[in-house]
């Protein structure tokens, strides 16, 4: 058993139950040129998220927890995102989802679109060998995706949240979870939400806390990894 110093009080986990999710963390939310930092949307907060993240996923691997990435795309007819009157489908023409624009290699590429540059995982956090990676056209990675079912597969009962953005795809995902009797932590430093940034309140905070109260805990990158040190000292002792 394994304790995880988190909000609103420590978590017991079985690592063998357990399962890191990494939300969304790809070229058009969090690299220059994506379709954040196309729409003037700072990234820089979502840029700070990764070397936290990167020493999670290498803590996740060394102990054996299976990583899935969630990754926002759309079909190249965007057929999947609803009629032209979808609230979905209006919200993200102003971020010009499947227009063609430049990518970082001058080459021709379409914003959020499946196969494309910007659906890539950020080059620091990209998937390894027997990660999972589970393609979504909702905020949420359980709507109309396999996840539900791999998570079934794999036996894990507790989700450990990276990613962004916070208060949209990241809590939306661990609402749904929470419905489905998932136990959530939330890594605070892996997380990031640019909506309300410079609030004397922002979105990301708002968010931790509502599912501190009342979806799940809330931890950050240390306690993660401090979890698994202190698990390895009390079996050597």
């Amino acid at each position: 058993m394994t304790i995880l110093q988190a909000r609103p009080g420590p978590l017991d986990f079985q690592p063998n139950h357990a399962a890191i999710i990494v939300v969304d963390m790809q070229n058009d939310f969090g690299a220059p040129g994506g379709m954040f930092d196309r729409s003037g949307i700072d990234i820089g907060s979502i840029r700070q998220t990764i070397a936290p993240t990167g020493r999670v996923l290498d803590a996740a691997r060394a102990a054996g927890i299976p990583l899935i990435y969630l990754q926002m795309q759309h079909r190249p007819d965007l057929s999947d995102m609803g009629g032209a009157d979808s609230p979905h489908r209006q919200r993200h023409a102003r971020l010009a989802v499947g227009s063609a624009v430049p990518g970082p290699d001058g080459k021709p590429t379409r914003i959020l679109i499946a196969g494309e540059w910007g659906t890539q995982i950020v080059a620091e956090l990209a998937p390894q060998k027997g990660d999972i990676v589970v393609p979504k056209h909702r905020f949420s990675g359980f709507f109309e995706t396999p996840l539900h079912t791999i998570l079934q597969g794999l036996g894990a009962s507790h989700l450990i949240f990276t990613g962004c953005t916070t208060s949209v795809c990241v809590e939306s995902t661990v609402r749904d979870a929470m419905f489905r009797d998932y136990h959530c932590v939330v890594l605070e430093d892996c997380t990031a939400e640019p909506i309300g940034q410079n609030n004397s309140r922002s979105n990301h905070e708002a968010s931790l806390l509502t599912i501190e109260v009342l979806f799940g805990w809330v931890a950050n990158s240390d306690a993660f990894i401090n979890a698994f040190s202190a698990t390895e000292h009390d079996a050597q002792s």
